[in-house]
């Protein structure tokens, strides 16, 4: 891979990680709901989980979508109806319940595994695979998974830290849950890229 090509991908990787989608908008809730430090296994299993599915798909995976294209169109379905019930459980996050605040933050392998049913995390992996690694070699598969790698952990910390701000604002109960219902309702239309594919 030539410096220029390499160059080209840490500005993808960073711009396709920066940018609004499911992990970031549910890290900020995270961040606001249930601060920084509890949210770290949120972030570490979207950082690693997303640079082990470029790995994966880059060797083999992109494969089965272009011999059996119905996998594909099932796995969109799966994960329209995932993100849905994710949005479900951030509008309910942080409710007032008369006791603790409901809901819990997500877990380092809950994370990870989401990653397989993200739209937004197909994409940039398809796309990344598929512009980045001309050869298809494992050497070029492993460089972009380490440009990812590289970049994607500070850029998901950001939502993080920004959800963590605002939730000096989000002390009335009222206020947090509007918020909740706010991110839970971008999540969902976040999904309008891939409904209209």
């Amino acid at each position: 891979m030539t410096i220029q090509l390499f160059s080209a991908l840490i500005a993808f990787a960073f711009v396709s990680s920066i940018t609004p989608g499911p992990n970031n908008l549910m890290l900020m809730a995270s961040g606001a709901n249930f601060g920084f430090r509890r949210s770290i296994p949120h972030m570490l299993g979207i950082g690693i989980g997303f640079t082990v599915m470029i790995v994966l798909v880059g060797i083999g995976l992109v494969q089965v979508f272009d011999r059996f294209p119905v996998a594909y169109t099932v796995l969109k379905v799966f994960s329209v109806i995932y993100l849905c019930w994710l949005a479900w459980k951030i509008a309910r996050a942080g409710a007032p319940t008369g006791k603790q605040a409901g809901g819990t933050p997500m877990t380092f392998t809950q994370a990870a595994l989401f990653q397989w049913v993200n739209p937004k995390a197909w994409a940039m992996a398809l796309t990344a695979i598929t512009n980045y690694t001309p050869d298809h070699h494992a050497a070029s598969v492993l460089m972009v998974a380490l440009a990812f790698g590289m970049v994607n952990l500070p850029c998901v910390s950001t939502w993080t830290v920004l959800g963590q701000q605002i939730r000096r604002i989000l002390t009335n109960p009222r206020h947090l849950q509007a918020f909740n219902l706010t991110m839970a309702a971008l999540l969902v239309l976040s999904l309008w890229p891939v409904l209209v594919h």
